[in-house]
């Protein structure tokens, strides 16, 4: 027996559909004027582009036009939370992805994923990827954030770093493993000179098959150089909604975010991994992945 409709959910459902169906158009006018950027409206978008053209890209040899995808861009749409979402993919050289995503980080947008798309390219070329809700004012600001911080870093150097640029690193591994153990919590491995840990984390798979951190599930940090001159490089492996707190943690640390994707497909819950790299003292690089850890324990 079909049960009746209350006029007051019917009444609630028109007034739903009619709030989406008359949503008030975007003003891409003011999106470019607010983003710096040229853009079209794409049926119920708008979208602007930034076609990567400062710097010349070639991949093996070949010359890569932005029509081959070395083009950025961010397209606007009306939200349904929010006044407006915004969706977008920016090409990065390596020296711009750091002041990049800081750039997105502080001005309301999300960081959801960071990659290359070649290889063989000169110079090196990676894309990060933006999302978010919000007013078209913050969101069209973020947009704008990222690629001021882009024109500043090309503006001190027209070209491409290939390196950080820091003093080098000591031939010798030397680190002493136990202050770093006091400082993250977890017993630390040792082999030549270099320390590493490793924190599990569990998914359940689609096989119904459990893995954990003997599988890859896990976050890590090795330790090398000297206790006073030292680098770090791991993963975090992270749930969807422990990615942007990380980030946001880490990079405000000065530690370089070098990678963000997934490692399996299917697995319950959803697990994210972002890799990075730290230069500094030890127990300074310790303390600044603890700040990040709370919210990507087991």
């Amino acid at each position: 027996m079909n049960r009746p409709v209350s006029l007051l959910t019917g009444f609630t459902g028109v007034l739903l559909l009619a709030s989406l169906v008359h949503a008030a158009p975007l003003d891409g006018a003011q999106i470019e004027k607010l983003t710096g950027l040229k853009g079209a409206p794409a049926g119920d978008t708008f979208k602007v582009t930034s076609p990567r053209t400062d710097v010349p890209i070639t991949v093996d040899g070949h010359a890569m036009p932005p029509f081959m995808g070395v083009t950025s861009w961010a397209t606007f749409s009306n939200g349904v939370r929010a006044e407006a979402m915004v969706m977008g993919d920016t090409v990065l050289f390596q020296d711009e992805v750091a002041p990049a995503m800081r750039a997105a980080l502080d001005h309301g947008l999300a960081v959801t994923g960071l990659h290359n798309h070649f290889f063989y390219d000169e110079p090196r070329v990676y894309f990060m990827h933006i999302g978010g809700e919000g007013t078209t004012e913050v969101l069209a600001g973020g947009v704008r954030a990222i690629f001021d911080a882009i024109k500043s870093v090309r503006a001190a150097t027209p070209k491409p770093a290939n390196s950080f640029g820091l003093p080098p690193l000591p031939v010798e591994n030397k680190i002493t493993a136990a202050p770093l153990e006091k400082i993250l919590g977890v017993k630390l491995a040792a082999n030549g000179g270099m320390a590493k840990a490793v924190i599990g984390r569990t998914v359940t798979m689609e096989c119904g098959c459990v893995a954990g951190a003997d599988s890859g599930v896990n976050t890590w940090a090795v330790f090398a150089g000297t206790d006073e001159n030292a680098v770090v490089d791991g993963d975090f492996a992270v749930l969807e909604s422990e990615l942007q707190p990380a980030l946001k943690s880490l990079t405000r640390a000065g530690i370089s975010i070098v990678a963000i994707h997934h490692h399996m497909t299917g697995e319950t819950p959803r697990m994210l991994f972002l890799h990075y790299w730290g230069r500094g003292p030890a127990a300074t690089l310790a303390e600044s992945l603890k700040a990040a850890l709370p919210v990507s324990k087991p």
